[in-house]
This record gives C-alpha cells, sequence and structure tokens, in this order.
C-alpha cells in the first residue's frame, strides 16, 4: 500500500466551542493517509481575555505534532513576553523552544509516549524507569530539567510538523507559522493570506540554506524534505556554529500583527492537504456559501474534506486534513454561555504593546 490505504478513512472528529466574540468549529480526518499525523489545539481562553488556535501537520510521523499541541500553548502562556504584553514575542519564543524541549532523556521519552505503538510501550517503560517521580511528567514545564540515563545525547527528533498558531486579544489578531500550513483572514468575502508558505524555493529561504552548507534539489531540502521551516526535523539542525534562525531547516516563525475591524468575518487555520486542493479565496467563497444554510461550523470543515478529498489514492486531496474555521461575533450579537472553559484563570496585567508590528492583511 505504500503510504497510503487501499481506501480513505473519512470519519471525522469534529468540535464546536464559543466565548463572547467568537465561535470557533474544527474538525480533522485521515483521507488516504496510512496514518493521522496532524494535531491541532482549540482554546478559546487561554486567559481571560485571549483565544488560542493551532494547526500542526506532522510528517515522518505524529510526535512532534502531537507534541506541540500538548506544549507550545503553554509556553506562549508561561513565557516572560507574555506576561509582559509581548504577544508577537511570546509566540516566536516558544516555537524556537519546542526545538529545545524535544532534546535529552525527557524529550526523547515525551516524544515516545506520542508516538506510534511500539514507541508508546518502550517511551512509558523507560519514564517509569529514569523519571523521578512519574507524577510530574507535565510539572515544570518552564523548568524542563535534563535527566541523566539512556537517551540524555538524544538532539531530537528526525520527523517534524509545521506550526501555524493564531492568537485573539481583543481586536489584535497575532499570527505565527514555521512551514505550509496557512491562515487565511476572510475581509468583505476577500482572502487575506497571513501567513507564508515556506517553501524551499523562497529567496530567503533558499538564501538560508545554502548559507549553512545546504542543497535544494527537485523542490526539497537536502532532497527530501519539502518545507524550509518546520519544528523538529533536527538532522537540518546540527551546524553548532549557528544560531536557530540560521540552521539549514529553522522553526523561526513569521508573525504578523492584524488589527480587526467590522468587515472581518472569519478566520481559517488549515493544514496544506486543504491548501493543496484550493486556493485562499476558494476556500473563502465555499465557506460564504455553506454558511448559508449552515451554522455548525464543524459541520463546514467536513464539507471542505468532502470537496477536497480525492476519488482515488495520489496525488491531491490524499494527505490529512485539519481544519479550524473560527467565526468573529459583531459587538451588538448578545452574551451566550461559554461551552469551552479556560485552561488557566491567569490574566496577563494590561500593558502597552504598541511595540508589537502591525500588517495589514495583503
Amino acid at each position: 500500500m505504500g503510504i497510503y490505504l487501499s481506501a480513505p478513512k473519512t470519519d471525522k472528529a469534529s468540535e464546536d466551542g464559543e466565548n463572547d466574540k467568537l465561535r470557533f468549529g474544527l474538525s480533522s480526518m485521515q483521507g488516504w493517509r496510512a496514518s493521522m499525523e496532524d494535531a491541532h489545539a482549540a482554546i478559546p481562553y487561554l486567559d481571560q481575555t485571549t483565544s488560542y488556535f493551532g494547526v500542526y501537520d506532522g510528517h515522518g510521523g505524529k510526535a512532534v505534532s502531537k507534541f506541540c499541541a500538548k506544549y507550545l500553548h503553554q509556553q506562549v502562556l508561561k513565557s516572560e513576553p507574555y506576561q509582559a504584553g509581548d504577544i508577537s514575542t511570546s509566540l516566536q519564543k516558544s516555537f524556537l523552544r519546542m526545538d529545545e524541549m524535544m532534546r535529552g532523556q525527557r524529550g526523547w521519552r515525551e516524544l515516545a509516549v506520542l508516538g506510534d505503538k511500539i514507541e508508546k510501550l518502550s517511551g512509558m517503560l523507560e519514564g517509569f524507569i529514569w523519571s523521578p517521580r512519574s507524577n510530574e511528567a507535565n510539572d515544570g514545564v518552564d523548568d524542563w530539567a535534563f535527566e541523566e540515563g539512556p537517551h540524555s545525547d538524544f538532539t531530537g527528533p528526525n520527523c517534524g510538523s509545521t506550526a501555524c498558531v493564531a492568537v485573539i486579544r481583543g481586536s489584535k489578531l497575532i499570527v505565527s507559522n514555521a512551514g505550509d500550513s496557512r491562515c487565511v483572514l476572510s475581509r468583505k468575502g476577500q482572502a487575506h493570506n497571513l501567513s507564508k508558505d515556506h517553501k524551499p524555493d523562497l529567496e530567503a529561504e533558499k538564501d538560508r540554506i545554502l548559507k549553512a552548507g545546504g542543497f535544494i534539489q527537485v523542490g526539497r531540502v537536502n532532497g527530501s524534505l519539502n518545507l524550509a521551516r518546520a519544528i523538529g526535523d533536527m538532522e537540518f539542525k546540527q551546524n553548532k556554529y549557528l544560531p536557530a534562525e540560521k540552521q539549514i531547516v529553522t522553526a523561526d516563525p513569521d508573525v504578523t500583527s492584524v488589527e480587526l475591524c467590522d468587515d472581518d468575518e472569519f478566520l481559517v487555520v488549515a493544514c496544506d492537504g486543504i491548501w493543496d486542493c484550493m486556493s485562499s479565496q476558494q476556500l473563502v467563497d465555499f465557506i460564504h456559501q455553506q454558511l448559508k444554510t449552515e451554522d455548525k461550523l464543524s459541520a463546514v470543515c467536513e464539507k471542505v474534506f468532502d470537496r477536497c478529498l480525492a476519488p482515488t489514492a495520489g496525488g491531491e486531496g490524499c494527505d490529512n486534513m485539519t481544519m479550524i474555521l473560527i467565526q468573529f461575533k459583531k459587538p451588538s450579537s448578545p452574551n451566550v454561555s461559554v461551552t469551552n472553559q479556560p485552561q488557566s484563570s491567569s490574566q496577563p496585567p494590561e500593558t502597552d504593546r504598541s511595540s508589537e508590528k502591525k500588517v495589514e492583511p495583503k
């Protein structure tokens, strides 16, 4: 069967939620792929005033995408820049922090538990044997202490994941992206890309790859990876004389800040399984059409998958698919009960965030 199944798995894992500012729906589908390597995080209350939505498209395995879904938003929330009101810097540092956390024995163990069944069993046994106390597995996220024992010299995973994250606080939208998952804003029916697909043939990416000692062959980094930025993929990050931002492949994200207005209707965060089949404008048009008759946002995501799914294995429409659709509530809309409770009740202090870069969508 290779990397494809004999028939696609079209079961969809879907969810809907809301707070007083927005409502969202999401769905994911394995499709023709032999395994599901996507992961996501949808948190309407990262704190009392902030929402967080992330899509993580894994490659070479599912461990890194699941690691990001478990830990990336925690790092954002607990970072010093976030506590000071600087969301952009907190996102940038947290993306790079993922690579640091996945090294060493604890990183190996966490990835093993999140990975495939054989790796999971091995990782759980290793964790119980070598962890100081097994009930501390998720404690001290910021400290992430080095642990002695097997795999202490683990340099990190060779599988990897994209990460496309949208953070919303008041009228401010901050998008952080590494890889080819994409965030698109619908403003008065027009699609505005708020992220860039980090492909190796982009001039800035190509320049960094070549300077770091890599090469591009048939559109792939070192003839292997079709992404220029990703979390994980540590085989491309071994130059000890270069900072993380200048490695052949980097987790350093592009961060864009946008002021939302009354013309903004909805936001889409989705993996390339969608964008391989539809342009940003085609997807925005399709969603507008579906919203005329469908109120449940997760159902709209599911219809997108059905529209994109290839009839036979091979080519476009055969990838895993994950999509989050966020619809902004208008100020005149009445408040509704919250269906998803916040994961943290902490609230960052009100500070001047005028230093954050503001970029109008193009």
